[in-house]
């Protein structure tokens, strides 16, 4: 069926194809949302600093 060439071949291609799978998974799952929550509350933040600074200047 597979010479033995195909068959490390054929798992490089599999191997390749799980790690790929497990990283999206990850990245789908923890990273950005990660990123994108700690955007966020870093722009509330600068947003609450801005309305206090212009308090204080009125």
């Amino acid at each position: 069926m597979f010479e033995f060439d195909q068959y490390l071949g054929f798992l490089a291609f599999l191997t390749i194809l799980t790690i790929g799978f497990w990283l999206m998974i990850f990245l789908l799952t923890f990273v950005i949302p990660y990123w994108i929550g700690g955007s966020l509350i870093e722009r509330i933040k600068e947003i609450r600093e801005e309305k206090k600074a212009k308090r204080l200047n009125s």
